[in-house]
């Protein structure tokens, strides 16, 4: 052997690793960097232009001082590394000058469109998880039940009832997540055809339901959560709210959704729930079905962005909940110990799968 191409090949492998371990390090300031520009507004701001800006008219825009100029554009550079905007070229008299344009991801930041991640970034991006995140180290080393426990000495789900600014935060971003429901419905209608009346557990503002509703205007839907949430909101023709406890009582109904819940608890409050959840749709007999949308973990097939994001979507629900991001097996286990059946995964484009459980 080479020893001195062995030399190489190894310096190689330690600088290689200096970078990975660099860039984990400060991963962060990614999100950092993005939650700097939905606080300026940038995304909106571009939109509004109507056409790729210029830093000049975008620091003018932002009503920056000049001299942060140099700054605005090492921020702007970082987020077109990061995909979140691009550059193109702008005519400026004979000459030309770099211009700032939206890209997919920057289009699902802006406030007022539909669908919309704007709140939902706000809020996974709130003091109270990020604070929260930095004591995971000293969690495990803790009886704690969460690390947002360590730090706030309460459950997550008890600070958000207890904390309006959040709450309010919380409920917005699970409203700009069901935005994009229609499209769910679209590619699944028929998973939610051939029922009377759908019972939405735990379905906050109703803004997944109100979809469904418009979509399927002959089902009766019934969104239940907590009092706190589902207070002065107004019942239409075919959707009503009930203020509830799950682990108390659901009310009946054909077929129960469960969109993004299950993650949210460990197995033995989730085993509780789909219990409920079975009780409640018991007068439909073997008709009857619960309908969850969630994650589905699967290393294997899943695209690396995807795959990432449940990753990270799992760590942050260990950091604030007892709860979980699960691999197909793990939810076949929770089915099993409620009393179903069967079960079928349909996957659905993004980071969600549908899946129909039956009794």
């Amino acid at each position: 052997m080479d020893i001195n191409k062995g030399n190489v090949e190894a310096e190689t492998q330690l600088f290689q690793a200096q970078a990975h371990v660099y860039k984990h390090v400060f991963n962060f300031l990614g999100s950092m960097s993005l939650k700097s520009a939905l606080q300026l507004n940038i995304p909106d701001i571009i939109h509004s232009h109507g056409r790729p800006i210029t830093l000049p008219k975008l620091l003018l825009a932002l009503h920056i001082d000049p001299a942060k100029s140099s700054h605005l554009y090492r921020l702007m550079r970082l987020l077109v590394h990061s995909g979140f905007f691009s550059t193109v070229k702008v005519p400026k008299g004979d000459e030309e000058e770099v211009g700032y344009d939206l890209t997919p991801s920057s289009r699902l930041l802006l406030k007022d469109n539909v669908p919309s991640l704007f709140y939902l970034a706000q809020a996974m991006l709130h003091p109270a998880i990020v604070h929260s995140s930095e004591h995971l180290g000293d969690w495990f080393s803790s009886n704690e039940p969460t690390p947002f426990y360590t730090v706030y000495g309460m459950g997550c789900w008890d600070y958000v009832s207890q904390n309006k600014d959040f709450s309010g935060l919380f409920n917005e971003a699970l409203i700009s997540d069901s935005s994009m429901m229609n499209l769910v419905i679209k590619d699944c209608r028929s998973v939610f055809e051939g029922f009377n009346s759908l019972v939405d557990v735990g379905g906050g503002k109703g803004a997944a339901s109100r979809v469904i509703s418009e979509s399927l205007p002959n089902l009766q839907c019934t969104v239940l959560d907590f009092p706190y949430v589902v207070e002065n909101l107004q019942d239409s023709e075919n959707l009503k709210f009930v203020g509830g406890d799950m682990f108390q009582s659901i009310p009946a109904g054909d077929a129960i959704l469960l969109k993004l819940v299950l993650h949210g608890y460990g197995d033995e409050d989730c085993v509780k729930v789909l219990k409920k959840c079975k009780e409640a749709i018991a007068s439909k007999g073997r008709e009857g079905k619960v309908i969850i949308i969630d994650k589905v973990i699967n290393e294997q097939k899943d695209e690396r962005d995807v795959r990432d994001a449940k990753l990270f979507f799992d760590v942050m629900m260990m950091i604030m909940t007892n709860g979980r991001e699960r691999e197909e097996k793990e939810w076949e286990k929770l089915f099993l110990e409620a009393g179903f059946s069967h079960y079928k995964i349909t996957s659905i484009s993004g980071l969600r799968s549908l899946i129909e459980v039956y009794p």
